[in-house]
Formats: C-alpha cells, sequence, structure tokens
C-alpha cells in the first residue's frame, strides 16, 4: 500500500469542512426547500469562486493540490475565511501568504487582557512589527521610564539600537546597557529584514530601514549582511537613578502572523536585583527633568 499524501488530504478535507460550515442564506443564495446540503454544494461554491465544479472536486479528492494564488484567493472569498484561515488555505496549497500592505499597531483584547493581568510581577511592553512600542505597563515605565513623555516617532526600539543622531533622546530615560551589545544589534537588524517578507508593501518599515541604512554605517553593513532571524532573549542592567543598577532578563514572545513583539522583563527570583525591581515600581516613575535623562 502506498503512502498517503497528507497536504492531498488535508487541503481537501479542509475545503469540504469550510464548504459545510457557510449557509446559502450567509453566502446570499436562495436557501430552497428539501435541501440535503448543511452548507454550499459543490456547484454553489464553483459559481461563487469562478471555478469549474469539476475542478473542485478534483481539489476536495486530492486529484489536484497545486491552485493558483488567483483561484486560492477566489475560494477564500467565497468560503468568508479570516484572514488566518486565508493564510492557512494558502500554505495547504504549497503557496505563500498574500502580503500584508502595512504593519498593524493593533493589540487583540485577549492579549490586552493577559498583559493587564500579569500586574506589575515584570515589566511588559508591546511593540510592533517595526519595534515601534505600541503598549507598555507600569512596571515598564517604572523600570525604565514613561515612554509617554518621549514623542511617538521616537517609540522605536530599531531607531535606539541605532541611533541616527548619537546626541537624540532615548526610548529609555535611564542607561541600559546589554550584556552582549553585537548579538542584539545582528538580532533587531535581521529581525527587520524578516519583517520585509512579511510586510513587503509596508511604507512605514521600508521608511525605518532607509532612514537606518543612510543614518547609522553599523547598521548599514548588518543590513548588507542580509541575515535574517527573530530577536528573542537577552540580558540586560538598568542603571535605575533611584534603586541603582537592576540586572534583568529580556524573553521576546512573537504573537502571531502580526508579528508583535511581546517583550517582558523580569529579575532572578530571591535576588537583590527582584528586590530593586519591586522597590522600582513602588516608588513609581521618577521624574527625568529631575533625576537626569539618557545621556
Amino acid at each position: 500500500m502506498g503512502r498517503v499524501d497528507t497536504r492531498e488530504t488535508t487541503l481537501g478535507r479542509t475545503l469540504r469542512a469550510w464548504r459545510d460550515r457557510v449557509s446559502p442564506a450567509a453566502a446570499g443564495l436562495p436557501s430552497g426547500r428539501g435541501r440535503r446540503a448543511k452548507g454550499l454544494r459543490r456547484e454553489e461554491l464553483a459559481e461563487l469562486a469562478g471555478i469549474s465544479v469539476d475542478y473542485l472536486v478534483r481539489l476536495e479528492q486530492g486529484r489536484s493540490i497545486t491552485p493558483s494564488a488567483q483561484v486560492v484567493g477566489a475560494i477564500a472569498r467565497a468560503l468568508q475565511l479570516t484572514d488566518q484561515e486565508r493564510d492557512h488555505l494558502h500554505r495547504l496549497a504549497g503557496l505563500a501568504p498574500p502580503s500584508r500592505a502595512e504593519i498593524s499597531d493593533h493589540i487583540p483584547p485577549g492579549l490586552r487582557r493577559l498583559l493587564i493581568r500579569l500586574g506589575d510581577t515584570a515589566a511588559a511592553a508591546v511593540f510592533a512589527a517595526d519595534w515601534q512600542l505600541i503598549w507598555w505597563n507600569r512596571a515598564w515605565a517604572a523600570l525604565l521610564g514613561d515612554p509617554s513623555s518621549k514623542p511617538p516617532a521616537l517609540r522605536n526600539f530599531a531607531r535606539d539600537t541605532f541611533p541616527i543622531d548619537e546626541d537624540g533622546p532615548h526610548l529609555s530615560h535611564w542607561p541600559v546597557t546589554s550584556l552582549d551589545q553585537d548579538t542584539i544589534e545582528r538580532a533587531v537588524a535581521s529581525d527587520l529584514r524578516r519583517a520585509t517578507g512579511r510586510f513587503p508593501a509596508s511604507d512605514r518599515l521600508t521608511d525605518l530601514i532607509g532612514d537606518l541604512v543612510a543614518g547609522n554605517e553599523h547598521f548599514a553593513e548588518l543590513w548588507a549582511s542580509g541575515e535574517v532571524g527573530a530577536h528573542r532573549e537577552d540580558r540586560k542592567i538598568v542603571a535605575h537613578p533611584a534603586v541603582g543598577p537592576v540586572t534583568v532578563d529580556c524573553d521576546v514572545m512573537t504573537d502571531g502572523d502580526a508579528d508583535r513583539k511581546i517583550v517582558v522583563l523580569t529579575a532572578e527570583p530571591d535576588t537583590d536585583d527582584e528586590t530593586k525591581l519591586r522597590l522600582a515600581v513602588l516608588a513609581g516613575t521618577p521624574d527625568p527633568a529631575v533625576v537626569g535623562t539618557h545621556p
């Protein structure tokens, strides 16, 4: 007995399952009486997608597994798929999902609730795919300084890592040292290149990379290397003006196809650093006008 091509089976079964869940009324078709199909008939889906019934049959039966991007897109629209389902259908067909025009700053309600429930046990922030800071909690502001005092254009970790104007403002009010700065710089540059694959039509990302290539020689060198990767973890020392230096672990998690980055800073349990982090949160956010700003 020959091996079953799981891609054939999965593509066909997925199409049939999604066809069954779309009612004729939802597709703008009359339901009629004595109808056996609980969802769309093959003839109806084929007509909505602008393909032949025979071709749809071959797709569902696994006799054809290489539909074009145009056909997959038409079927996705006819089946009223979500963006995630549409992308999944493209992958089942051996195709790259369609690129998104622009990077999103939206944070899903579920993720926002999860972050809020985290409370002040850790300093947490969310960055968009281009490392634009889009959310932070009270502990983040207490440890690093309140980002709201910076113009939105300056709340970008990539610009902070590769400054164009050495004397310009930084994302953090206080000096922050990464124990492996070279690795961080390479990770940020390679992560931005990865983002260009997901968002090739993003004007915002294109402008950011153009600014960094033209304004920071080191970034230009790293960009020319063509490395593709992601920033995952790091250890940093924050020179906090009220509690002194705090060593924290920095972990980066990526959320979904929007490529949001959830950054969490925590101190090792039962250490002076953990105590300092708690004290910093209790003390609140120092006024940078009083204690000074990042040099």
